[in-house]
């Protein structure tokens, strides 16, 4: 399943502005943030404004659902209006993403501060530069940011964090993602791209009572697969994944790095034809048939630095997994709310 933004890049960017010391949120009535956590409560009741439950916990502050719903309201303005139309089990999954967001990007705050990190000199004008650029001139973001009902005072603060924390990441984590010219020849060597079709069960938002009926679900389907049934077809059938069920659960030509850790490692493992077992990601089910893999056809001499970019990047990516796991387990941070 590939990854992806669902909001527009500087959104993306706002995710979850907080200071690392700041009080937990209390939604005032009358204020639009109140009547949205109103209207959300008839599906989530754990967003009931006069509740306010928390969320997530750690040893130095607490995640609330009026805090989350403040956020919804700082970032997407207007725009909120769409998480009504959600069903229950939607919207329970974007409340808990985003409360496990909210929450992680306290702790690295925190650790930022604690380590004295510093935005460095004019990056700051650079990064709101560059949204301006996106929306064609300063005048065209100020005008999305009012006709949406988001502050700009709000966008600058939550962008000067965002670099705190990439300052914070590239000072503590950089040095254990440095690429040796061995991985790099090695890397050349792996398949380059994949083809898989795949069906998937959703999971977000299901207790453990219907993840377990999925999951039967999955296995039933599984074993049509394996029995020789038509893999496009079960996908049309079945699949709940939007972006494939259309061609059969087709995905082509993708490239490492594209696709969530558990579905690639399934589809540049699994041999040429066969079909995978149940592969579990964040999303749901998975099950994938390989079609085909690539290996890079480009001289190494001419691939060489994008290779090791992109083993840069993925070597990143775990470090930094591995690194909030370590920071999550010494804050004691967990999910409480759910």
């Amino acid at each position: 399943m590939k990854k992806f933004v669902v909001l527009s890049s500087v959104l993306a960017v706002l995710a979850a502005g907080c200071a690392p010391k700041a009080e937990n949120v209390i939604l005032k009535e009358g204020t639009p943030a109140y009547q949205l956590a109103k209207d959300l409560a008839a599906k989530v009741p754990s967003l009931n404004p006069a509740v306010n439950d928390v969320l997530i916990r750690a040893k130095n502050f607490e995640i609330t659902a009026a805090e989350v719903i403040q956020t919804f309201q700082d970032n997407a303005g207007n725009r909120t209006a769409q998480l009504k139309d959600m069903d229950a089990g939607q919207l329970k999954s974007i409340v808990e993403r985003s409360a496990i967001q909210l929450g992680e990007r306290r702790l690295l705050l925190g650790e930022a501060f604690k380590a004295k990190a510093m935005v460095p000199p004019g990056d700051l004008d650079k990064a709101i530069k560059a949204e301006y650029d996106r929306a064609g001139g300063e005048q065209g973001f100020l005008d999305a940011l009012k006709t949406n009902g988001i502050s700009i005072d709000h966008v600058k603060k939550s962008l000067e964090e965002q670099l705190l924390i990439n300052s914070f990441l590239e000072a503590t984590l950089s040095k254990e993602a440095q690429v040796k010219p061995e991985d790099v020849e090695k890397a050349y060597e792996e398949d380059k791209t994949a083809s898989v079709r795949h069906i998937l069960l959703l999971t977000q938002g299901k207790n453990e009572l219907e993840k377990a009926e999925t999951r039967k679900k999955i296995e039933d389907i599984l074993a049509k697969a394996k029995a020789g049934e038509d893999f496009a077809a079960l996908a049309k059938q079945f699949s709940e994944d939007p972006g494939s069920k259309g061609n059969g659960g087709l995905y082509q030509d993708f490239a490492r790095g594209a696709m969530v850790k558990s579905f690639e490692d399934a589809a540049f493992s699994v041999p040429v034809g066969q079909i995978s077992g149940i592969v579990e990601t964040t999303y749901g089910y998975h099950i994938l048939q390989i079609v085909d893999r690539k290996k890079e056809t480009r001289p190494l001499n001419e691939v060489r630095a994008e290779i090791e970019a992109g083993l840069k990047k993925s070597r990143q990516v775990e470090i930094f997994s591995t690194y909030m796991t370590k920071l999550k387990e010494k804050t004691g941070f967990k999910t409480v709310g759910f």
